[in-house]
């Protein structure tokens, strides 16, 4: 009985740890993006076009690691909503009554 308690323990690690992990690289990769864009978009010197992506990638660095952080420390039943995959709002019903008009 106890191997499958401990098995189970570290497959909820696992799942944290992916959950966290793949946070963290689409926080990293739309913030730098964000900063690029506004690099772009308000600065001409490419020092400071590139210090707006770093600017970017921090902030996202700094957003996973704070939700990552309540992640691991919270308890195992609050997780899973925590870090889950976002749920569609599209309907059955919404999609056919689009189809009709």
């Amino acid at each position: 009985m106890e191997n499958k308690s401990n098995n189970n323990t570290e497959s909820n690690i696992n799942a944290k740890w992916d959950a966290c992990l793949d946070l963290t690289a689409r926080r990293v990769v739309y913030s730098s993006l964000g900063g690029a864009f506004a690099g772009l978009l308000f600065f001409r010197s490419p020092v400071t076009r590139w210090a707006s992506i770093a600017f970017g990638a921090g902030i996202g660095i700094g957003s996973a690691y704070t939700d990552c952080s309540r992640v691991f420390d919270a308890s195992p039943s609050s997780t899973s909503a925590t870090l889950s995959a976002p749920k569609s709002t599209t309907t059955e019903t919404s999609v056919s009554q689009a189809a009709e008009e």
